[in-house]
C-alpha cells in the first residue's frame, strides 16, 4: 500500500468524508468548553482554528466571544463552514491555504489544531513548518493545542482492518505501517447506491515522546498533555493526544 505524497488535495470532499458528521457536530460544544478552559482566554482574542474543516469547532469558539479565523485546504470544508456560521449567526473569518505555508506573524493569542488534522506529510520537515508556522502567529506568549490521535496507542494496538457501520455508508479501513507512521486505505460503500469509492492516506503518528521533540523543535514548549476532551490523564493507551504549548 502507498499513496501520492500530496494525496489530500483529492481526498477531502463531502462526497467521501465529511469531519462534520452529525455526531461530530453533537459533540463539539463539549470539545470547544474543554480546549478554552485550557486557553483561559478573554474575549475578543484573536483564535486561529488551523484546519478548522467545516468549522463545527470554529463556530463554538465564536460563539463564546472570541474573534475566529478558520484555515483550511478545501474549498468545500470552507462553504460549509461559511453556511454554518452564518446560521448560527457569528462572524468568522475564513481563508483557503496549505498548512505548510501560514501567512502571519503575531497576530494571534491562540492557534488550535483539532482532530487529526496534522501529520498528513510523507516528510517530517513539512509538519514541522506547519508548526514553526503555527508559532509564528502567535503572539509572545501565545498558546497552541493540538489534538491527535495517540500514536502509542497505534501502535500498541495496531489492527490490518476494521469496518464501521457509519448510517448511509459502510466504511472498511485497510492499515500498512510505515516508516514514522502508517497508510489507510479507506473503501466507502454507499448502502443505498452501493458505490464504493476509495482513497488512500498518510498519517505520521506522533506520541507523547515525539510530539514533545516536534514542538520544541518549532519553538513550542509543551505544558500539559491529556488523553482526551473531558480531561483525561495521557498514557500510551489513551486513544487521543492532546498538548497545550506555549510560545517560546
Amino acid at each position: 500500500m502507498s499513496g501520492a505524497a500530496e494525496w489530500h488535495n483529492g481526498f477531502f470532499k463531502n462526497s467521501f468524508y465529511n469531519p462534520a458528521s452529525p455526531a461530530a457536530v453533537e459533540k463539539a460544544p463539549a470539545e470547544a468548553a474543554f480546549v478554552l478552559k485550557q486557553l483561559k482566554l478573554e474575549k475578543g482574542s484573536a483564535l486561529l482554528d488551523l484546519c478548522c474543516g467545516p468549522g463545527r469547532h470554529a463556530v463554538e469558539f465564536a460563539r463564546r466571544g472570541l474573534a475566529v479565523t478558520g484555515y483550511d485546504f478545501s474549498a468545500e470544508y470552507l462553504r460549509e463552514a461559511a453556511a454554518r456560521a452564518k446560521k448560527r449567526r457569528v462572524a468568522l473569518q475564513l481563508r483557503r491555504g496549505d498548512m505548510r505555508r501560514l501567512p502571519w506573524r503575531g497576530e494571534f493569542d491562540a492557534v488550535v489544531n483539532l482532530f487529526t488534522s496534522f501529520g498528513y506529510f510523507l516528510k517530517f520537515s513539512d509538519d514541522l513548518k506547519t508548526l514553526k508556522g503555527a508559532a509564528r502567529a502567535l503572539k509572545p506568549g501565545g498558546l497552541f493545542l493540538i489534538d491527535v490521535i495517540n500514536g502509542d496507542f497505534i501502535r500498541t494496538n495496531y489492527a490490518p482492518r476494521d469496518w464501521h457501520d457509519l448510517g448511509d455508508h459502510y466504511l472498511l479501513e485497510e492499515r500498512e505501517a510505515a516508516r514514522g507512521g502508517i497508510y489507510n486505505e479507506w473503501t466507502r460503500i454507499d448502502k443505498k447506491s452501493g458505490r464504493i469509492q476509495k482513497k488512500t492516506f498518510f498519517n505520521r503518528l506522533y506520541g507523547r515522546a515525539e510530539m514533545t521533540a516536534a514542538l520544541r523543535k518549532a519553538g513550542l514548549a509543551p505544558l500539559k498533555f491529556w488523553g482526551g476532551f473531558k480531561g483525561e490523564p495521557h498514557s500510551e493507551e489513551s486513544v487521543r493526544l492532546i498538548c497545550l504549548a506555549k510560545k517560546s
